[in-house]
């Protein structure tokens, strides 16, 4: 085991006097040392609830013959950091939280991992570290929040920051605006749509990472429960085959995961995550190849923001499986290559049955017969722009112009609200980029602050 150099003979006497003194047994000692890698914080919805998924987990591998070890990663929330100097400090967690799980689980080797994550940075600063790191890994992230409901139609946070610029432009009372600040988010878990945290924990089962229902079981499910004790148990397994992260995440895997994005109409922001995955895995994954995936790929959902269903849907339709057995009708994937349940892509997804066409479209009918991402280049950006082509209406594919230039988000939004902007006109931010904000500041301000007051169909956001 990697833990023994740790933990036997001689001159590790020492070692395992401080083994001693954390309360370990030479039973469990002699184990295989597992870490739990846990995100649980009491400021991120996503994440207040990790400590009974962390539980579970360790439950499942002891079940199964290891010790569990708990340690802790940093989580932030998007949406409280947003709008504020905050959100300048979200994307360097991504690379942060790799760095520190790095340092933990080679510090203490560690026999195997299991990663605990929910919300938009978490899930891939962690999954760049298990392809660094390299030893058995499973994750089992902490679930979809439920939607809310206002009016007997669901919500979501997305649609909170549109109610602000429908009051701003005097749409709905305060007491509306209330109403939706008390419904939109009535659960813990990562916010209910399709934004970044659900996509990459979906693509964490495209790719191989997590079990079946991963990304779209709610986290106040007791199947979130049983999910997380399973994954506990399956890491031993994954231990004992020697299956570790780089067999998983191959070439074809992430290309898997481009496809499987494209037909869910997962967040832009996968574009920027999905390649600092796979170099950490020794792949380097030109975005060029995304149009090339997604010109054979049918976009399949609209979930929120792009429509009107969300991850708990998607989950009752057939989950991440039933999208990609569907996908399989066209030999869109590559089905043979080994994920952490010990068995290959095809052998996970046969049988999984697309339960609600209306969710999920059958291949034969999509929403397009297109991806709903695409990767375009221009005069503005030379070294290519992400649009989420599935959320773009159908007369805003084509949009001309005045352009209306501004050098951050705030003189923006307030120039929105304001009234300054009308149909028809282009809104740029500029300076918002990893380098100029700095940071990449999320734009969930200004793009619902423009469908609030009813210019979604009339006004293009251009950020960099």
């Amino acid at each position: 085991m990697k833990s023994d150099v740790a933990k036997k003979g001689v001159g590790q006497a020492p070692h395992r006097s401080l083994f001693n003194a954390l309360g370990y047994t030479k039973e469990e000692m002699e184990r295989p040392l597992i870490g739990i890698v846990s995100s649980y914080n009491e400021i991120v919805p996503g994440h207040m609830n990790l400590d009974k998924i962390a539980n579970a987990v360790k439950m499942g591998v002891a079940m199964a013959g290891g010790t569990p070890v708990m340690f802790p990663a940093i989580a932030v929330c998007d949406g409280i950091a947003m709008g504020h100097i905050g959100m300048k400090y979200s994307l360097v967690t991504r690379d942060r939280i790799a760095d520190s799980t790095e340092c933990m689980a080679l510090a203490h080797q560690f026999d195997a991992l299991v990663c605990i994550p929910n919300c938009d940075k978490n899930v891939p600063g962690l999954l760049m570290a298990a392809a660094r790191l390299n030893i058995p890994t499973i994750f089992v992230s902490g679930g979809p929040m439920l939607a809310g409901r206002v009016k007997g139609c669901k919500t979501s946070l997305s649609s909170l920051f549109e109610a602000v610029g429908a009051q701003a432009a005097g749409k709905i009372t305060m007491e509306e605006l209330e109403e939706f600040e008390e419904k939109a988010c009535p659960t813990c878990g990562s916010c209910s749509g399709m934004y970044t945290a659900n996509s990459m924990n979906c693509l964490t089962e495209a790719i191989g990472m997590g079990l079946p229902g991963n990304g779209t079981i709610p986290a106040v499910y007791s199947e979130r429960i049983r999910l997380a004790k399973h994954a506990g148990m399956k890491v031993m397994e994954l231990l004992k085959k020697d299956i570790k992260p780089r067999d998983i995440m191959t070439k074809e895997a992430f290309y898997n995961a481009l496809t499987v994005d494209m037909a869910l109409g997962c967040s832009t922001n996968s574009m920027l995550h999905l390649p600092a995955i796979a170099h950490e895995a020794g792949i380097e994954l030109d975005l060029s190849i995304a149009n090339e995936i997604s010109a054979k790929t049918p976009n399949l959902c609209h979930l929120a923001p792009a429509g009107h269903t969300y991850i708990e849907e998607l989950n009752e339709a057939g989950g991440v499986y039933a999208v990609m057995n569907e996908l399989n009708k066209k030999n869109l994937l590559y089905t043979d290559g080994i994920t952490v349940t010990g068995k290959t892509v095809g052998e996970n997804i046969e049988g999984c049955i697309n339960k609600n066409p209306e969710v999920i479209r059958p291949i034969e009918n999509p929403y397009s017969e297109v991806g709903g991402i695409a990767v375009l280049t221009g005069n503005i950006a030379p070294d290519t722009c992400v649009v989420k082509r599935s959320a773009v209406v159908e007369e805003m594919l084509v949009h001309e112009g005045p352009a209306r230039v501004f050098d951050c988000e705030e003189d923006a939004i307030a120039a929105i609200k304001g009234g300054k902007i009308v149909k028809g006109d282009v809104v740029v931010i500029r300076y918002e980029g990893p380098k100029g904000g700095p940071g990449m500041r999320e734009m969930l301000n200004p793009t619902s602050a423009i469908a609030g007051m009813g210019l979604g169909s009339s006004v293009a956001l251009i950020t960099d």
